[in-house]
Order: C-alpha cells, then structure tokens, then sequence
C-alpha cells in the first residue's frame, strides 16, 4: 500500500513561498516582473534537456516522470507490523508446518515477502535463500540507483545551463557598451538564467534525488528484516528467538521511539 507524501509538495511550495516574499519584500509587485525572462527560462530548461538527452538513452528518459512519481508517495509498511507478522507465521510453521503457510503467503502484496516465504515453502537451503534474496536487493538498487541518476545530474547540469545564458547575456550586453542606460535591465535578464538554474537545481532537482535515495534507503532497511525473518522462520526459530533478533532491527531505526512502542507491543508478540 502506498500513501501520498505530503512533505515534497509541501516544502516545494514553502521554498517557492520564500522566494515569492524576498522578491516582493525588496522589488513589489511591479519589480516582480523583473525576475521572468520567458527567453533565460528556454535557455536554461533547453540546454538541460539536451545535456540530458546527450547523457542517458531515451528509456531512461521516459522512465523518469514514473520514478518521479515515487517521490510524492510513501510505502505504507508498519516495521512493527512486519515483525509482529513474522512472529504469527513463525508460531504458525512450528504447530502445523511450513506447509501451512502458503494460504498466507499466496495473498501477501510484497512480491519480495512472498518470494522469499515461497522459497521456504518449497524447501531450499538456507544460505541459498539468503543469496537469492540478497540479490535481489542488490538488483533492486542498481535500478533505483539508475532512475535517480537522472535527477541528480539535472541537478548538476541545471547550474552549468544558468551560467551558459548568463555569459551569453554577458556578451550581448558588452556588445552596447555605447549605451550606459541598457547595462543594468541587460545585466538583470543576463543574471536571470542563472537564478533559474540555480532555483531548479536545488529546490527540485537534488532533493527530489535525496528523497528517491532515502526511500531506497529505508527500502533496503525493510527488505533486512524480511530477510532475516525468513531464515528464522526457515531454521524453525521460535517466537521468542525471532522476535528478538528482528526487535534489534527496529530500535537501532529509531532507538528511543521505537523501544517504547516495542515495550508496549511485547506481550502481545510474546503471546504467540
């Protein structure tokens, strides 16, 4: 399951704030204007997706709107849920056998979860388990690595582009030395490009990518702990032993919190 993350369009929306309110502290309304140039704007979103366009295939490319999507939506998966699932299926597997899980697992939603609990219903090894799982987690990252790669070298061209406009607002400006009164509107349009560069960069481009990274982060963290609840639940760990191991995961996440909310939820993982 999958819920909306309010805090991307919420903080693109405060960093554009605090920009709309310098500009109309010190400028007004009337100078506001000053600071849109349709022509920098073309120059720096043009150059950007040539360099882009340049820099990586066209599946990449189009894959990119999708993976930007990943930014506004957060997994809805409770690690304490998690761990407390792990303990009901292992109590499960050691009353009625492995056998008895697949009911359960057929109508799991985590393809990884399901993948690594039907490994264990048919009876593979341990280690081998282990590294089919692990890789494909590493694979996993490979792929979110690429789609992230796009916005994190946006954010680097982004900049460069602004710097180009302006050192050709630069020269077009020198060219009419011969009239002082158009050296400063000149000047003000050739520096645009490279706010606009600078803007893109760094309130859209680059934390879009650290939160695709977070995400991955915090995936990968999930994925650990499924690992290692399957291999409890594959060696016959009892509810007990699992439950420690897996508790281990979820206070170093969050230490303070999550060892009151596992002091709370104790009991009722103990009573399976």
């Amino acid at each position: 399951m999958k819920r909306k993350d309010i805090l991307t369009p919420i903080g693109i929306l405060l960093g554009l704030s605090m920009i709309i309110v310098g500009i109309l502290s010190g400028a007004g309304m009337t100078g506001f204007r000053s600071f849109l140039d349709i022509t920098s704007f073309f120059v720096v979103t043009g150059g950007l997706l040539a360099a882009l366009m340049v820099s990586f295939p066209f599946k990449e490319l189009k894959n990119a709107p999708v993976i930007l999507k990943q930014a506004f939506t957060i997994d809805d998966l409770n690690k304490y849920e998690l761990v407390n699932h792990f303990i009901e299926l292992s109590e499960k597997a050691r009353r009625q056998g492995l056998l008895s899980l697949e009911p359960d697992v057929m109508e799991m939603d985590d393809r990884f979860l399901r993948k690594g609990l039907m490994l264990v219903i048919d009876g593979v090894d341990q280690n081998t388990i282990s590294d089919i799982l692990n890789t494909d987690i590493a694979s996993m990252e490979e792929r979110h690595r690429k789609g992230r790669r796009v916005f994190e070298k946006a954010g680097e061209f982004a900049p460069a582009w602004g710097m180009i406009g302006t050192l050709i607002g630069l020269v077009l400006m020198l060219n009419h030395l011969n009239t002082p009164e158009t050296l400063g509107p000149n000047m003000a349009i050739a520096l645009l490009t490279t706010l606009y560069g600078s803007l893109l960069a760094n309130m859209l481009f680059l934390p879009i990518a650290a939160k695709l990274e977070e995400k991955t982060e915090e995936e990968i963290f999930m994925k650990q702990i499924m690992i290692e609840g399957i291999i409890g639940i594959q060696t016959g760990q009892n509810s007990r032993q699992l439950f420690d191991k897996l508790s281990v995961f979820v206070k170093e996440n969050n230490k303070k919190a999550d060892e009151e909310e596992l002091s709370e939820d104790e009991d009722v993982l103990y009573e399976a």
